[in-house]
C-alpha cells in the first residue's frame, strides 16, 4: 500500500530517507554489481577484437543502460517495469553466448542478435500470466538456489586475488588477509552492530578492505588517470549485423534467462518483502528488461538482466526503499557519461569485492531454499530439485564434459542456471503431480498388495501341506 511522501523508512518501498542516509546504502548496491556490469564488456571486447575506444564505449554504455534499466524497474512507465527494489544491468549469464557469437561475428553480430533476443523477452513478458503456472516455487526456487551456488567460485576467486586463477599473486596470503578482513567486518557489522551501521555492513567492509588493500599497494589508479571526463554514446556507433546462427543462440539464451529473472524477482519479494510475486510485477519486470535489451543494442549495450547479488543484499538488509536503489541507478547513469567515475569503481581490488559479496551469495542460496519449501517436499519435488542441482553443478564442475557438443548447444548448457532451469521446467511438466498425501496413499496400497500376496502365498502353502498329508 502506497504511503505518504513524509515516510522516510528505508524498509518501505515508497520510503524516502534523507540523501545522507541513502548514499551509503546505495553505494553498497553499486559496489556489489559494478564488476559484474563491467566484466562482460571487457570479455566481449577481448574476444571480438575491439580497439581501446570501442572497449571504453562498451563499458560506458553498459553502465548507462544498467542505470536506465534499474530506474525503469523502480519507477515503472506504463506496463514497463516491475515496481520492485531490484538492480538490473548487463548480465554475466549471457557471457558464454556472447563469447561464442563475438568470436565469429564480432560486436556488430552480437548487437544484431540482441535485437531479436530483446523481442523474445518482450513476448515472454506479454504472455507470462498465461504461462506462469509452469514456473511454480519448485522451479523458481531451484533456479534461485543454483544462482547462489554457481556464484560461490566467483567470490572465492575474487578473495584469492582475481577472476583468473592464472593471474600473478593468485591465492597469496595478502589477498586472503584483505578478503577475510573485509568479510569479518561485514559479518561483525551485520550481526553485532546496531541501527544504521548494521544496514551499511557491506559498505563498511569495503571501506576497511579498500584501505588495507591500499596500504598493501594493491590499488591501481592507472585506469583512473587514463579515463576521459565525458563520453556521449551515439546510436549505431559499433554497427549492427544480422546472422541466423547468432540470432537463434541469443533468442534461446534470452528466453531461458527470463526464468532467472522470474527467480530473482521472486527472491526479492520473498526474501525482502515477505510476500509472493504478483503477476503484474513479473510481467512488468520482463517487459522492461526486454525493452532495455532491445534499445540498448542500438547504442552498444549488452543484454540486461537482474543482478542476483543485489537481490541478496535486499534479502539480508531488508532495505527495500526504491529511493535508495534509485540513487544507485542515477550514479550508474552518471558513470555512463563520465568514464572517470566508472574507472574509480574499478580500482576496488578483487579480494575486497570477494570478501564483501560471499555472504551475499550465501543469502541468495538461502532465499532459493525459502522458495522451495513453499511447495511441499514430496518425492516428486525432491527429485526435480535433486536432478536439476546434480546436472547443473556437475557440468559446471567438469566443463570438459560438454566440449564435444555443437557450439550452439555448448553455449546453452555451459551455464548452470540454464541447465537447472531447463531440467526443472521439463521434469515439472513430465512427472505426475503427486502430493505427500498421494504418496502416502500409494505406499499404503503397495503394502496392502504385498500383504495380500503374502496371505495368498500362505494359503497356497497350507493347502499344499494338507494335500501332502492326505496323500
Amino acid at each position: 500500500m502506497k504511503t505518504t511522501n513524509q515516510n522516510k523508512s528505508v524498509f518501505d518501498f515508497y520510503g524516502k530517507p534523507s540523501l545522507g542516509k541513502a548514499l551509503p546504502l546505495s553505494f553498497q548496491h553499486i559496489l556489489a554489481m559494478i564488476m559484474g556490469a563491467v566484466t562482460p564488456p571487457l570479455i566481449v571486447a577481448g574476444v571480438s577484437g575491439a580497439n581501446a575506444y570501442e572497449t571504453m564505449l562498451l563499458i560506458q554504455v553498459a553502465l548507462l543502460f544498467s542505470g536506465i534499466s534499474t530506474l525503469l524497474q523502480l519507477y515503472p512507465v506504463g506496463k514497463l517495469g516491475a515496481g520492485l527494489p531490484t538492480i538490473f544491468g548487463v548480465g554475466f549469464a549471457y557471457v558464454p553466448t556472447l563469447i561464442a557469437i563475438g568470436s565469429v561475428y564480432g560486436v556488430p553480430g552480437i548487437l544484431g542478435a540482441q535485437i531479436a533476443g530483446g523481442i523474445a523477452m518482450i513476448v515472454v513478458g506479454v504472455f507470462i500470466k498465461q504461462i506462469r503456472h509452469l514456473f511454480p516455487p519448485v522451479v523458481a526456487g531451484t533456479v534461485v538456489l543454483v544462482i547462489g551456488l554457481s556464484l560461490y567460485d566467483i567470490a572465492i576467486k575474487y578473495m584469492a586475488g582475481s577472476g583468473n586463477i592464472n593471474a600473478a599473486g593468485f591465492g597469496s596470503g595478502e589477498n586472503w588477509l584483505v578478503g577475510l578482513t573485509t568479510l569479518a567486518v561485514v559479518l561483525c557489522c551485520s550481526q553485532f552492530a546496531k541501527g544504521y551501521l548494521r544496514l551499511a555492513a557491506i559498505i563498511c567492509g569495503i571501506v576497511v578492505g579498500y584501505v588495507m588493500a591500499f596500504l598493501f599497494g594493491m590499488v591501481d589508479f592507472s585506469k583512473l588517470a587514463d579515463a576521459p571526463w565525458l563520453l556521449l554514446p551515439t546510436p549505431f556507433a559499433l554497427g549492427i549485423e544480422f546472422h541466423a546462427t547468432a540470432i537463434i543462440s541469443m533468442v534461446v539464451i534470452c528466453v531461458v534467462n527470463s526464468v532467472q529473472t522470474i527467480g530473482d524477482l521472486s527472491a526479492t519479494t520473498v526474501g525482502g518483502m515477505n510476500r509472493e510475486l504478483a503477476d503484474k510485477e513479473l510481467s512488468g519486470g520482463l517487459l522492461g528488461n526486454g525493452v532495455c535489451t532491445l534499445v540498448g543494442s542500438l547504442f552498444g549495450a549488452l543484454p540486461t538482466a537482474s543482478f542476483s547479488q543485489n537481490v541478496g543484499i535486499v534479502a539480508m538488509t531488508k532495505v527495500i526503499s526504491r529511493y535508495v536503489l534509485g540513487v544507485a541507478a542515477v550514479f550508474l547513469i552518471l558513470a555512463g557519461f563520465m568514464p572517470k567515475f566508472g574507472a574509480l569503481m574499478t580500482t576496488i581490488p578483487y579480494p575486497v569485492l570477494g570478501g564483501a559479496t560471499i555472504i551475499v551469495f550465501g543469502m541468495i542460496t538461502m532465499t532459493g531454499i525459502q522458495l522451495l519449501i513453499k511447495d511441499e517436499l514430496s518425492s516428486r519435488n525432491v527429485t526435480i530439485v535433486a536432478l536439476s542441482l546434480a546436472l547443473a553443478m556437475g557440468i559446471k564442475a567438469v566443463p570438459e564434459a560438454i566440449g564435444q557438443l555443437p557450439d550452439t548447444l555448448n553455449m546453452l548448457v555451459s551455464s548452470p542456471v540454464i541447465v537447472a532451469a531447463v531440467v526443472a521446467f521439463t521434469l515439472n511438466m513430465m512427472l505426475p503431480k503427486k502430493t505427500l498425501l498421494d504418496e502416502a496413499r500409494e505406499r499404503e496400497q503397495i503394502e496392502q498388495e504385498m500383504n495380500g500376496d503374502d496371505e495368498k502365498k500362505a494359503a497356497y502353502q497350507n493347502k499344499a501341506v494338507e494335500m501332502e498329508a492326505t496323500n
